[in-house]
């Protein structure tokens, strides 16, 4: 089976799960609300266009691959593509989430980021045949793998931690919080800027790279802060 048909299955059947799981939560418990049915809803939409969307990301590649598009039609597509990805991406921000729920929120984003990216260097590698482009491609698609399972565990402790419900639409968090997660995902995403901003030699080419990098390795580590209990 060809790679870009495997990715196609895993992260449809991620996706699923991930909406199995967010209507399990909507059902599982009356102290929800209304307030709750939403959230839940919202977000399994979100991940759902997120998996239709790269169910045909990668639908595109086997079109051409097969000479029922060209190359030009199908890279017209994924210019769309990357537009319609980044609308998606911004749904996370407009949800109503329960203070319980933030965490795993934060993680499927992260996880719908970092397959942008991957498929960004993904048609970089059809447009101009770099090999490295690929390389990137696979493992930020490994990294949003990660992240979204990360996410999808943390969704089911908090789901299962649920212990009180008010007026304010939060609900009081759980002593299992899982903290070792958090600083797993706040280590990776300090490994990125690194990755990003510093050179071969583990320095920084100009003064504006290192505020660059500062920045992001603060708000990492920002992030870890926000989320630890």
């Amino acid at each position: 089976m060809k790679k870009n048909k495997i990715q196609n299955i895993t992260i449809a059947a991620i996706g699923i799960t991930v909406i199995v799981a967010i209507i399990a939560y909507n059902y599982s418990s009356e102290q929800t609300k209304q307030k709750g049915f939403q959230f839940g809803n919202e977000l399994a939409q979100i991940q759902q266009d997120v998996a239709e969307l790269q169910a045909r990301f990668y639908s595109e590649k086997t079109k051409w691959d097969e000479g029922s598009i060209t190359k030009e039609e199908m890279l017209k597509y994924y210019e769309e593509h990357v537009g319609k990805f980044e609308g998606i991406i911004s749904k996370y921000d407009k949800l109503s989430t329960p203070e319980l729920f933030e965490s795993s929120v934060e993680l499927f984003k992260i996880s719908s980021e970092t397959q942008l990216k991957s498929d960004v260097e993904y048609i970089r590698w059809i447009a101009t045949g770099d090999e490295s482009a690929k390389v990137r491609s696979d493992t930020q698609f490994q990294e949003a793998y990660e992240y979204e399972n990360l996410g999808l565990i943390e969704f089911q402790l908090a789901k299962s931690g649920i212990t009180e419900f008010d007026e304010a639409g939060k609900f009081s968090p759980p002593d299992n919080v899982i903290k070792q997660k958090v600083i797993q995902v706040s280590e990776n995403m300090k490994n990125k800027c690194d990755s990003e901003f510093k050179n071969g030699m583990n320095e920084f080419d100009s003064d504006e790279i290192e505020i660059k990098w500062f920045n992001c390795f603060n708000d990492a580590e920002e992030w870890k802060k926000g989320h630890l209990p």
